[in-house]
């Protein structure tokens, strides 16, 4: 094995270990990509990380759904809007620029990380305060908006996804962390519909980081449920502050 490879890997676990308890798993996978496989095409290194991605999502799901109750109407409800809406982002990317987009979300990820982290009862309890028809008004809205916005450009879709449950259904961080896994998983396959069929997937990369990607979301998925929602909340915060960083230092850079 060369060392790129082993170094993707590594990136892949704690890619998956992050994502499995606030999203947030791109952060860390995608740049390691550019970095270090700077001669493939962008979609193609997209494509990589999402293969690898959805494997940890999926497995962050399954481990959430044996332990947490999860709304699942209302949750395929959103995924499956995020799906068309996210494949619909990603046709959209040909015809706009996303990074117009930039300077709106850092806004929002410094309101996002400002009120997270003033609220220090934010998210600790689980108190829905939806009606089911509201629930459902607001899923197919979340759906559309944050499938298109992770189609279209991406960075931050898990932590806002996060953010939308806790705030706007009134979830505990830990059912919100579980249920953002279950939309992340719809976004992800909808943009491998496109990635797969046209090439864009480097195969011999992407299928042992998804082995690391999905050792690690197990690993996450069972220190937050062990953990509880104090934990991802201190988890999504510093996720955020991050994420940014990042994104500020990217608009500098031009």
């Amino acid at each position: 094995m060369d060392w790129t490879l082993a170094a993707l890997i590594g990136f892949a676990f704690v890619a998956g270990f992050v994502d499995a308890v606030v999203g947030g798993g791109g952060l860390i996978q995608v740049p390691a990509l550019f970095v270090l496989k700077p001669e493939l095409p962008p979609a193609t290194l997209f494509g990589t990380n999402k293969l690898a991605s959805i494997v940890g999502t999926g497995n962050a799901t399954w481990q959430y759904a044996r332990r947490v109750q999860l709304p699942w109407r209302i949750l395929f409800l959103t995924a499956g809007t995020a799906f068309v809406f996210s494949f619909l982002g990603a046709r959209a990317v040909s015809y706009l620029n996303p990074n117009a987009l930039r300077p709106l979300i850092i806004v929002l990820l410094v309101a996002v990380f400002i009120y997270t982290l003033i609220k220090k009862d934010f998210g600790q309890l689980h108190a829905p305060k939806l009606s089911a028809l509201q629930q459902r008004y607001c899923g197919i809205a979340m759906g559309a908006v944050l499938g298109f916005y992770d189609g279209f450009f991406g960075p931050g879709t898990g932590s806002f996804l996060v953010f939308a449950f806790v705030g706007v259904f009134g979830f505990s961080f830990l059912l919100a962390s579980a249920s953002a896994k279950v939309v992340n998983v719809a976004t992800n396959a909808a943009a491998l519909v496109w990635f797969i069929p046209t090439g864009h997937v480097l195969y011999k990369a992407a299928l042992p980081m998804a082995l690391s990607n999905l050792a690690g979301s197990w690993c996450g998925a069972h220190l937050a449920i062990k953990r509880g929602s104090g934990f991802v909340r201190l988890l999504f915060i510093g996720v955020v502050a991050l994420l940014l960083a990042k994104m500020i230092w990217d608009t500098l850079r031009g």
